[in-house]
């Protein structure tokens, strides 16, 4: 039993919560456990996307196959006013800029 809770539903989420989880939901089919988690926090809600860091150590067998993966990641909110890319959630469109486009 989880000592987080989180909302069994998007209607049980904070209301300003609601319309970030409806969103994922249409694009991933269901909310994962992450969105769930920060839609209690409404700090949180305001981001628009996330930024993972950490460290991942991996190991293969003589074929090439992973057999232990081990890792550290963090995900880190990331606000609208520091966003480098702007588009709906999902693929980036075709017409849209590479990394290279905006000078980064």
């Amino acid at each position: 039993m989880s000592r987080i809770t989180t909302p069994a539903t998007i209607e049980a989420a904070p209301a300003g919560s609601q319309p970030l989880l409806e969103a994922v939901e249409k694009q991933l089919g269901v909310v994962p456990d992450m969105f769930r988690l920060i839609a209690n926090s409404a700090a949180e809600t305001e981001a628009t996307g996330f930024r993972s860091y950490g460290n991942e150590n991996w190991k293969f067998d003589e074929h090439g196959l992973m057999r232990l993966r081990i890792a550290s990641i963090n995900d880190l909110p990331i606000r609208a006013e520091d966003r480098a890319f702007h588009w709906p959630l999902g693929r980036r469109p075709d017409d849209h800029p590479g990394l290279s486009g905006p000078g980064l």
